[in-house]
């Protein structure tokens, strides 16, 4: 594991926590609120998680070489998360929008 610090480690690790926990408490938060689209926008969060698990054991492993294909995948897991999150966020746009208006 020579391939990162141990400061850096202690960022790669607590942001993968702080993700976990995020992704739980959105869900959470849907589940209280009776709203499914905070339950899509967890869900959302799901390929961004699979990017950051990708980089995580591909620098546990030292960047070996065999290894690589990770590389692959967690840019594509980012730009899939990418994606979802921005319908996600649009679908909680749009779910905020028509509460709004049956208020009205």
């Amino acid at each position: 594991m020579h391939s990162l610090s141990i400061p850096t480690w202690i960022v790669h690790v607590s942001s993968v926590i702080e993700w976990i926990v995020a992704i739980w408490l959105i869900w959470r938060y849907g589940e209280i609120q009776g709203d499914r689209a905070w339950k899509w926008f967890a869900l959302a969060m799901l390929p961004a998680f699979v990017s950051a698990m990708c980089a995580c054991t591909w620098h546990f492993f030292e960047n070996l070489a065999s290894l690589e294909w990770l590389v692959t995948l967690q840019a594509a897991t980012t730009v899939l998360g990418n994606s979802t999150l921005c319908l996600a966020a649009w679908g909680l746009w749009r779910s905020s929008r028509s509460e709004k208006l049956e208020e009205n």
